[in-house]
């Protein structure tokens, strides 16, 4: 997550510091920093510090995994913390820190909520702080480290690589190292870099030779590149609203750029069940038509662009967004994502336990938790028993 002070000297605009902000939640039995981070898909851990976090109830598998598989999880490896803290994302897009993170906690975790296997990616900032030398070695430092966990846990593990946007040279030497020698199962792209946004023609060469690849891709909210929504008085940190916007703008670009469309074979997941797409798909749909390059288009033709994106649930979507989602979204292209650690493991329980609850009873849950990731990584191996 990019906090929004001290970007570098690479065309980012400045952003303001941000701090805590307390927002209601249906679930009462947490208490309210926890009810945000549960609300609130990719809220970084408010309840992290918090010690009655620690008496929260987990669901718990001594057997180990039971084949869940996380396709929006995220990894905060020492030198990716060490490099964010130096550049100045000690409180990446207003939150209190970067989480804490380990492998073996996170074996636990998943142990304790039947993830078998976990997707894992770099969150928001990325990894360009605004040098392009220092972005692409950071890129691959996190991308090896990725690979080396892959390696160490085969049933567990799958990774999306990081790449040094914007600088577009840096990327295509890291999508070549990531899917030929690292083994990557995607890339993830942030929503924006240094305020271009994905379907920007100036990234046409990446999207080019992931289509080649036909490469699945996890589009990951960032902060705004936004003077604008600077506010005065107490600030509400990014992922409470503004990832939720950003992702809806980047999906919009890519739709407005026919990026989508010129680009078939790469495979789009969007996070947090669509961010708003699903409550503004219309108004987007009936717009296309009078937007410049869009002229003759169809709502009908948007509605089936955007029927090919994939959509990740990690977040708080039942019991309203996922209606909405569902409302125009592939059945098969739904998936289960955690966004722990940012999402803290008593938050993601929680959320887990409703959603298990909202698909009991029309048989998707299988499809969303397991089967329609299988289609879109058929190369993950089937988890066994616990690493």
């Amino acid at each position: 997550m990019e906090e929004c002070v001290g970007v570098e000297n690479h065309g980012h605009a400045p952003h303001p510091p941000k701090g805590p902000v307390h927002v209601q939640s249906a679930l009462t039995d947490l208490d309210r920093r926890s009810m945000l981070a549960a609300g609130v898909a990719g809220i970084a851990a408010f309840a992290s510090s918090n010690p009655a976090n620690a008496a929260q109830p987990v669901v718990r598998h001594p057997s180990g995994a039971t084949g869940i598989i996380d396709v929006h999880t995220h990894f905060v490896p020492d030198a990716y913390r060490s490099a964010a803290s130096a550049a100045g994302h000690v409180k990446p897009d207003g939150m209190p820190a970067l989480p804490a993170w380990s492998e073996a906690e996170m074996l636990a975790m998943m142990n304790r909520l039947g993830i078998g296997t976990a997707i894992l990616s770099i969150s928001s900032p990325g990894v360009h702080f605004g040098n392009d030398a220092a972005a692409r070695q950071l890129a691959r430092t996190v991308n090896t480290e990725a690979a080396r966990l892959k390696s160490a846990h085969p049933a567990r593990f799958g990774f999306f690589a990081s790449l040094p946007l914007p600088d577009v040279e840096g990327a295509l030497a890291e999508v070549t190292a990531a899917f030929d020698k690292l083994g990557a199962d995607g890339v993830i792209l942030e929503s924006n870099s240094g305020g271009i946004y994905p379907g920007d023609p100036r990234f046409d060469p990446v999207y080019a030779e992931l289509n080649r690849r036909g490469a699945v891709v996890l589009l990951h909210p960032t902060s705004p590149h936004c003077p604008g929504c600077i506010q005065p008085g107490p600030t509400v940190p990014a992922p409470v609203l503004e990832f939720m916007f950003e992702t809806t703008r980047a999906v919009t670009n890519l739709v407005l750029t026919r990026c989508i469309e010129r680009y078939p074979q790469i495979r789009f997941i969007i996070p947090h069940a669509g961010a708003a797409m699903p409550v503004l798909v219309d108004r987007i749909a009936m717009a296309a038509a009078i937007m410049p390059g869009m002229a003759g288009t169809s709502p009908d033709a948007i509605l089936a662009t955007l029927r090919k994106l994939h959509f990740d649930l990690a977040g708080a979507p039942v019991p309203r967004l996922l209606t909405a989602l569902r409302s125009f979204a592939d059945p098969e292209h739904l998936l289960y994502g955690s966004d722990w650690p940012f999402t803290p493991e008593a938050a993601v329980t929680k959320l887990l336990a409703r959603l298990k609850v909202s698909l009991a009873s029309d048989g998707d849950a299988q499809a969303i938790f397991s089967g329609n990731a299988r289609r879109l990584f058929p190369q993950l191996v089937e988890p066994g028993t616990a690493s």
